[in-house]
């Protein structure tokens, strides 16, 4: 059955959120080290300060998935999205440390709720086209990053943190607050009756994505927090190059990802996920054994083509377990996104701080690996 007009435009309102998130992220995380200069922060204090982010971001994951099952995504992400986007330009003008974390604060809020919710609206986009388009939307959040970072490089050395941070926030205010207009309601979202309590939602079958999920954000983080460190303290590069360790991931990122939808059609979740494994593995075997900073950028670009697939195909299997459109499987799922952020950050930086970056990030490249073995659990299902 060919998509309806309201299914393209609920569609394209997706789009726009998932957009808006991954211009929010981009724009505070290739500032990190930008921040620990501003602050003077030492390794461990940064990694300290990186962790407030994925703690409240996942108890933020848990609520929206009780107050989605409820009162479905859309009134969450009306209100959730636009204080994420106001919570990066205030870490951008925080003048100490302590409103920095405040800041950190409010925006893991909204990470952990725009995060669920915008995938919950993916899910029930896919369900209505009843065919793969949740890489899709990843994509245009990849293709946002990129922006993000291509905008943190021009900044770098003309622009305050404030300054950069709001001119990026302020059209994804707008967008934002735009598109959650045409968003699927409730009863769009929820299709089925529920049979069973949000809280009895079996674990089981959605534990090899929730692996999977964390292992990868292991990854994700580790380039995230630590790539432009990597640049700044390793390959001792100038300023304007640093960005682009997290800009080259999310290049890769968005390429593998506007194609991922119609490999997943041909080959199978189960499949994609097992190369994409194989793949990050050697781009973080390249960054490991980087002898300079050309090889370190295809290291973290290959590292996007293999990671790029693993969140996607996540969320769409565990929509896949959740018929009737809860939201739970799809929140527990993206709870380990902060579980494998958490560990990320304080396993790189740890490593860090005793050794070198260039050490650290031999942890992501083994738990890569091991989300080769957790492809199977990725197979359809209903």
């Amino acid at each position: 059955m060919a998509p309806t007009p309201r299914d393209r435009q609920a569609r394209l309102a997706t789009f726009a959120v998932f957009f808006v998130q991954g211009l929010t992220f981009a724009t505070l995380l290739t500032q990190v080290a930008a921040l620990q200069r501003k602050h003077q922060l030492s390794e461990g204090e940064l990694t300290l300060l990186l962790l407030v982010v994925p703690v409240i971001a996942g108890a933020g994951s848990v609520l929206a998935g009780t107050l989605a099952a409820r009162y479905g995504s859309r009134q969450m992400l009306r209100a959730i999205q636009p204080l994420a986007c106001v919570a990066v330009a205030l870490c951008g003008f925080a003048p100490n440390v302590p409103l920095l974390v405040g800041a950190l604060v409010l925006f893991g809020i909204g990470l952990g709720g725009v995060d669920a919710g915008m995938n919950m609206q993916g899910t029930a986009v896919e369900r209505r086209y009843a065919r793969p388009v949740m890489t899709s939307f990843h994509a245009l959040w990849s293709a946002a990053a990129v922006i993000g970072a291509g905008w943190a490089s021009l900044a770098a050395d003309g622009l305050s943190l404030g300054v950069t941070f709001t001119i990026a926030m302020v059209p994804a205010l707008v967008i934002s607050l735009i598109a959650s207009r045409w968003l699927c309601s409730p009863a769009e979202e929820h299709v089925e009756t529920v049979t069973e309590t949000p809280g009895r939602f079996p674990w089981g079958p959605i534990l090899p994505l929730c692996l999977a999920m964390a292992f990868l954000y292991v990854g994700d983080s580790s380039i995230s927090n630590f790539g432009s460190v990597y640049f700044e303290k390793i390959m001792l590069s100038e300023a304007w190059l640093a960005p682009w360790a997290l800009g080259a991931y999310q290049a890769t990122t968005f390429l593998v990802r506007v194609f991922g939808d119609r490999a997943v059609r041909r080959f199978g979740p189960a499949a994609i996920v097992r190369t994409g494994g194989a793949v990050a593995t050697l781009g973080f075997l390249a960054i490991v054994a980087a002898p300079n900073e050309v090889v370190a950028i295809a290291g973290f670009a290959l590292t996007g083509v293999g990671l790029s697939v693993i969140a996607p195909q996540s969320f769409s299997a565990a929509g896949r377990l959740d018929p009737a459109g809860t939201g739970v499987a799809i929140a527990r799922v993206n709870m380990f996104n902060y579980v494998g952020f958490i560990v990320g950050a304080a396993l790189v930086g740890g490593v860090a701080d005793a050794a070198d970056l260039r050490i650290a990030f031999v942890a992501p490249l083994v738990l890569a690996a091991a989300i080769i073995v957790l492809a199977r659990g990725f197979a359809r299902t209903r």
